[in-house]
C-alpha cells in the first residue's frame, strides 16, 4: 500500500474563508504591524499587544469556517484505504472537522482551538477564553497560577514540539507520495520536509499558486487553484497506484 503523506499550508485553507499570511494578498503584506500580534517576544512583553491579539482571535474568521472540497478530498482519499498522514502547518483543525482521526493529522503549528498557560502549561478551550473576553478580561490570565495565557499555537519565536517534528520526519522518510499544498514551503523546519520525502524516494508533487523553493525536485507542480485540482489529484491517487 502506497503511504501518502499531505503538508498543508494556508492555502488549503482559503476557500474557506481563511485569508493566508505571505500570499500576494496576505495579512502580513496588507498589515505589517500585525505581524507583532503572533510574535511571542513582543507577546510576552506588551499586555497592549496581547489585548489586541485577544480581538483578533475574537473576530477571527476561522471559528465561522467550514472545510472545502480540498479537505474533503483528502478525507475521500483515506476513506478508499488508502493510508494518508496530513502534516498540516494550519492551525484551524479544518482536516479533523473534515473527518480525517485525529490520529492522522500532526499539527506542526498548533492548534488555535485551546489556549496555553505560559507559566504552568495548563490547557484549556479557546472558547472558554473568549468568553473571559466577551465578558470584560481585556488579557485573560491563566486561572491556575495567574499566568499569561496565549493560544495553543506555536507563535514566531517559538520552537516546534520536537515530537511533532520528529513524527513528521518519520513520516517524510517513510511515504511513498508526499504533496506539498497550498504552502511556499519558505517556512523552516517545515519546508524541509519535502525535501526529506523525496530524498528519500517520494514522489513529490506541489500544488501551490506561486513557485516554491522546491518545484525543481517535484515530479508535478500544479498551479491550478486547489480547491479543484486536490481532489482531481488525489482521487487519481486511490486508484490502482494508491491501493
Amino acid at each position: 500500500m502506497t503511504l501518502v503523506a499531505i503538508l498543508s499550508g494556508a492555502g488549503i485553507s482559503t476557500d474557506s474563508g481563511i485569508p493566508d499570511y505571505r500570499g500576494p494578498s496576505g495579512l502580513w503584506r496588507k498589515d505589517p504591524e500585525a505581524e507583532k500580534l503572533v510574535r511571542y517576544d513582543f507577546y510576552m512583553a506588551d499586555p497592549e499587544i496581547r489585548r489586541r491579539s485577544w480581538q483578533m482571535r475574537r473576530t477571527s474568521s476561522a471559528w465561522n469556517a467550514e472545510p472545502n472540497a480540498a479537505h474533503r478530498a483528502v478525507v475521500e482519499l483515506e476513506r478508499s484505504g488508502t493510508p494518508v498522514r496530513v502534516i498540516t502547518q494550519n492551525v484551524d483543525g479544518l482536516h479533523q472537522r473534515a473527518g480525517l482521526p485525529d490520529r492522522k493529522v500532526l499539527e506542526l503549528h498548533g492548534t488555535a482551538r485551546e489556549v496555553v498557560c505560559t507559566r504552568c502549561h495548563a490547557r484549556s478551550s479557546m472558547a472558554e477564553a473568549l468568553e473571559r473576553v466577551e465578558a470584560g478580561e481585556p488579557d485573560p490570565a491563566c486561572t491556575v497560577c495567574g499566568g499569561i495565557l496565549k493560544s495553543a499555537t506555536v507563535m514566531f519565536g517559538e520552537r516546534l514540539d520536537p515530537k511533532v517534528l520528529a513524527d513528521a520526519m518519520t513520516i517524510a522518510k517513510a511515504c511513498e507520495v508526499f504533496v506539498a499544498v497550498g504552502t511556499t514551503l519558505q517556512v523552516q523546519p517545515a519546508a524541509s520536509l519535502a525535501g526529506i520525502a523525496a530524498e528519500h524516494g517520494a514522489r513529490l508533487i506541489v500544488v501551490n499558486a506561486e513557485p516554491t523553493p522546491y518545484d525543481e525536485l517535484a515530479v508535478e507542480v500544479v498551479r491550478e487553484p486547489i480547491g479543484t485540482a486536490l481532489p482531481k489529484l488525489l482521487a487519481g491517487l486511490a486508484g490502482p497506484a494508491g491501493g
